[in-house]
C-alpha cells in the first residue's frame, strides 16, 4: 500500500480513522470553543489511543481543511490507504470464488466517489478498482464523503484499467459494465461468483476500450423518463442486487442503519 501524509476533517471521517487505523493518524484538531458532544468523544477515544489532540481556533481548522466544511475537528493522516495494483489478484484469491470487485472508469466528482466508496463497504466488496489518470484520488472531500468507508475497503488505483480488467478475467472474473443503451437486465446476470462490475464516470459513462474489455454490458431497467442514473446511485443498486443474489447475512440494524 502507499502511504502519504495528508489532512482528512468531518466528524464521519475523522472518528472513523481513529477507530479504524488509529497507528496511521498522528494529530488530531478539535475545535477548542465547541461544545459538540461528537467532538467530545472523539477526543477521547483519540487521546485513550495516545494520539496527540490540540484545541485550536477555527481559522486553524479553516486552514487544513480547504474548501471542505470541517465541522470543527481534523486529522493529520500518514496513509491514504490505496493498495498497489499488483496486490489484487491477491485479494480476488483471497474471496474464494466469491469476489465481488468494483470498477470505476474515470469518477472525477468527489462527492460522487466518496458515496461509491460508502456503498462498497456497506456491500463488502473485495476491492474498488480506479484509475490513477482521469479519476479523483482519495482526497479529503473522498475520505468525509465515504463517512469513514475509505478505511474499511480496498482502493487499488490501477496504471492501465484495461490491463487490470484483463488481469481480473486471468484470475476467472467475469467483468460486466453498466451502459444504459445494453439489451441484457442487470437483473438477469448470476452475480454469485467471481464478479466485477464497471461503471463509468460523469457525463461520458464507460470509455471505448473499456468496454471491449468487458465481457457483456448490462442496464439498470428503469421504466420512467430518465436517461441515466448518478453514478453513486448506479453503484448501491448494481452492487446490492449482488447482495441480493448470493444471500449475504444482515448483521442487524447496528450496522445497516442509515447514517448522514
Amino acid at each position: 500500500m502507499s502511504k502519504q501524509n495528508q489532512w482528512i476533517v468531518g466528524v464521519n471521517a475523522v472518528a472513523s480513522s481513529i477507530e479504524n487505523d488509529a497507528d496511521h493518524v498522528r494529530e488530531v484538531l478539535i475545535d477548542g470553543s465547541s461544545k459538540n458532544a461528537r467532538l467530545t468523544e472523539i477526543e477521547e477515544n483519540a487521546r485513550r489511543k495516545g494520539i496527540e489532540v490540540r484545541r485550536v481556533n477555527t481559522q486553524a481548522l479553516d486552514g487544513v481543511g480547504g474548501q471542505v466544511r470541517h465541522q470543527g475537528v481534523a486529522a493529520r493522516y500518514a496513509a491514504a490507504k490505496t493498495w498497489d495494483e499488483s496486490e489484487l489478484a491477491g485479494l480476488i484469491q483471497a474471496a474464494a470464488g466469491r469476489a465481488l470487485v468494483l470498477v470505476l472508469d474515470g469518477v472525477q466528482d468527489p462527492h460522487n466517489l466518496g458515496a461509491c466508496l460508502r456503498s462498497a463497504a456497506a456491500a463488502g466488496v473485495t476491492a474498488v478498482v480506479i484509475p490513477k489518470d482521469r479519476s479523483v484520488g482519495l482526497n479529503a472531500t473522498v475520505r468525509k464523503t465515504s463517512a469513514g468507508a475509505a478505511d474499511r475497503v480496498p482502493v487499488v488505483a490501477v496504471t492501465n484499467l484495461a490491463r487490470a480488467l484483463r488481469e481480473m478475467q486471468k484470475s476467472g472474473v467475469w467483468i460486466y459494465g453498466l451502459a444504459g443503451e445494453a439489451q441484457t437486465s442487470l437483473y438477469s446476470l448470476d452475480l454469485k461468483g467471481n464478479i466485477a462490475l464497471v461503471l463509468g464516470g460523469e457525463g461520458d459513462g464507460l470509455r471505448r476500450l473499456t468496454r471491449e474489455h468487458c465481457d457483456g454490458l448490462v442496464r439498470i431497467p428503469m421504466p420512467g423518463d430518465i436517461e441515466s442514473l448518478n453514478v453513486s446511485v448506479a453503484t448501491g443498486v448494481t452492487l446490492f442486487e449482488a447482495v441480493r443474489q448470493r444471500g449475504l447475512q444482515d448483521p442487524g440494524p447496528a450496522a445497516g442503519a442509515a447514517s448522514t
